[in-house]
């Protein structure tokens, strides 16, 4: 959970900006928008694998 004191003579602009950087650095946004829509179990297990793949493959370009 993000918890946001407001300084003294903080701007609300300011504290805005303060709140979006902690809602950011916490994960919050990047799990809402994993969440948004279901995706099946296989899908997830593609894109793992996917991903994975393209590692490897970087991993073995740069040790070359």
């Amino acid at each position: 959970m993000v918890r946001l004191i407001v300084r003294d003579r903080e701007s609300i602009q300011e504290a805005v900006r303060r709140f979006r950087k902690l809602v950011e650095r916490s994960g919050i946004k990047k799990e809402m928008r994993r969440r948004e829509y279901y995706e099946k179990p296989s899908e997830i297990k593609r894109r793992a694998r996917l991903r994975a793949e393209r590692r490897s493959r970087r991993m073995r370009l740069v040790n070359r």
